[in-house]
């Protein structure tokens, strides 16, 4: 994957990090790393914000992820949500 172009994800899939910040509940992502491999992380989702390189959701460890590198949220997968 490109890591300098961001690609928008699908807006059903956005409602699902919405839904899960909002909720406050802990979540168990799938990401992608720079390196291609898959990361599992269990953690809440505080917010989700907007840079100038693409959209995020912010951790409560506060480590930014963005959008486009998440693979799966509570075995929901992005590739299942088309744009």
């Amino acid at each position: 994957m490109d890591d300098t172009h961001y690609r928008p994800i699908s807006c059903d899939f956005h409602d699902l990090l919405e839904a899960a910040a909002t909720r406050r509940s802990v979540v168990t992502l799938e990401v992608r790393d720079a390196a291609d491999a898959i990361e599992r992380v269990q953690a809440r989702i505080g917010d989700i914000v907007t840079r100038p390189d693409g959209e995020y959701v912010l951790l409560d460890s506060g480590r930014p992820v963005r959008l486009d590198r998440i693979v799966s949220i509570d075995g929901a997968h992005l590739a299942d949500y088309p744009d």
